[in-house]
């Protein structure tokens, strides 16, 4: 029989060591750890700049972090000896200097150092997704220059619309990413505000100095409120919005450009590089990458939504649910949204476009008619309505038939009186004379396309320069936390 008496239970229970514990343990290890020791170096060198630790206690705790072992911590296995990596590391500069090392954490706690962790990783992850996006919209800006007056047919309701060129539908998705460029650069400007001295929740009562961390650390200023600080989870949403929408955009694109490469569309080809065969149909080219492009772009599009999901009706607080639990999916959505944009940008710059096709697509289906509505309103000062029915009625008569010179027949046929030349109908009926007289801003004519090409290329190079300009922020700050170069003067 049982005695009744309950075994002895010590932390971590073993169940709980296997499902979190260790498996938080190894994502700090792959995600945090840099930015653990220079946060450790920063709060260290900002403690002796207040007074808080003496000079020669500074210097032997960063004496200490310089002699970690780097490779040690990457081999260590969650064993239970310590809780997570925070004490894991110290536990590691108790063993270089004792004691003392319990003094680096005067003034602040592993809730701010968790969130600073995460901003910090957070800014990385954007910005190496606004690099895989800026090389997609250079891509697209290649292929446009090249293809200005490459006629082909626009779409509404997924049927043939108009006559457009190349360029157009490219500088239209070129324009699409440069406003998600946009958002990521508004999302990394708040993501990098440093939390940092908020401590638990409501800072401390020592004298530091958040601005100087926060300068330490590569943060453009504060998350200043320390409960918002500690609480708020909008930095980690509006970064997964960003993916989101982006997704989204990418998504729509690709779908176009995987009908294009069917058979019955015959757009675009891509390389063999980016094809699959069948192993029982040898005719065969299936354009696989699209399709890994596509589903790509839809699991990235899932896990930012799964964000949502995670931290949607948890309390204003200090809570698990947004901290080491969930920021693994944060990782795997900007990877696998990184893997879809990297994969497209590879592909069409390899890919071939069928312009002969284009332009036979663009002269079918009637596309031109609106064209011949808008000439007999400027020749023959109709209201739009009259011309629309008069072409309408010319279509209809014509049957399959859409051949310009039948349409301007039947025309001329039914409206004996209308005074224009076959020779004026056929024009106004032209796919390229179409484009050409679309002159309007954002529009298809190859010199407005060519003017929002120059615009487009112009905030390329903006965009470039801002992702170099943050790369080499936040690279400049960890050297100089680190003692690796010069040290700002005010940083102590």
């Amino acid at each position: 029989m049982s005695s009744g008496k309950i075994p002895e239970q010590r932390f971590p229970a073993p169940v709980y060591a296997e499902t979190v514990l260790g498996p938080n343990f190894e994502d700090a290890k792959t995600h945090f750890l840099d930015g653990l020791l220079d946060i450790h170096y920063a709060h260290t060198r900002m403690l002796a700049r207040q007074g808080i630790l003496t000079e020669g206690e500074a210097a032997v705790l960063l004496d200490a972090l310089n002699g970690l072992d780097r490779e040690e911590i990457a081999r260590a296995r969650y064993d239970g000896s310590c809780e997570d990596l925070f004490f894991f590391v110290e536990n590691l500069l108790c063993r270089a200097c004792g004691e003392l090392a319990g003094k680096m954490h005067t003034a602040r706690s592993r809730n701010d150092i968790a969130i600073t962790l995460y901003r910090m990783a957070m800014r990385r992850e954007l910005l190496t997704f606004a690099t895989a996006l800026a090389e997609v919209r250079a891509v697209l800006l290649d292929l446009a220059a090249r293809h200005l007056e490459t006629v082909m047919p626009a779409h509404t309701h997924t049927q043939p619309a108009q006559p457009t060129t190349l360029a157009h539908y490219l500088l239209a998705g070129a324009e699409v990413l440069g406003r998600d460029a946009a958002r990521i650069q508004d999302a990394f400007a708040r993501v990098n505000l440093s939390p940092l001295g908020a401590c638990a929740i409501t800072t401390t009562a020592f004298p530091i100095d958040r601005d100087m961390t926060a300068r330490l650390l590569g943060f453009e200023g504060l998350a200043e409120n320390s409960y918002s600080a500690i609480a708020a989870i909008d930095y980690l949403t509006e970064s997964a919005a960003t993916v989101a929408v982006a997704m989204a955009n990418v998504g729509k694109m690709v779908q176009d450009l995987l009908l294009w490469s069917t058979r019955e569309f015959g757009f675009l080809r891509l390389s063999d590089a980016f094809v699959q065969s069948s192993s029982i149909m040898p005719q065969k080219r299936n354009p696989v990458a699209l399709e890994h492009t596509r589903i790509l772009a839809s699991r990235a599009l899932s896990e930012a939504q799964a964000v949502f999901t995670c931290v949607h009706n948890t309390p204003f607080g200090d809570i698990n649910d947004s901290e080491d639990d969930l920021q693994p999916l944060v990782f795997t959505m900007f990877a696998d949204a990184g893997r879809s944009l990297r994969l497209l940008a590879g592909l069409l710059r390899t890919a071939d476009v069928d312009r002969a096709r284009l332009a036979q697509r663009a002269a079918a289906d009637f596309l031109t008619v609106t064209e011949l509505a808008d000439t007999l309103v400027r020749q023959k000062g109709m209201s739009f309505r009259e011309a629309h029915a008069m072409v309408a009625r010319a279509v209809e008569a014509s049957g399959a038939d859409d051949r310009a010179s039948a349409i301007a027949g039947v025309l001329l046929r039914q409206n004996p009186e209308l005074g224009l030349s076959r020779v004026d109908i056929v024009e106004a009926l032209d796919p390229e004379n179409f484009v050409r007289v679309r002159r309007v801003v954002g529009g298809p004519a190859p010199e407005i396309a060519g003017e929002a090409l120059g615009r487009a290329l112009a905030l390329q190079v903006k965009i470039a320069e801002w992702i170099r300009s943050r790369e080499e922020m936040l690279d400049q700050a960890s050297q100089e936390n680190r003692g690796v170069g010069p040290r700002p003067a005010d940083a102590g």
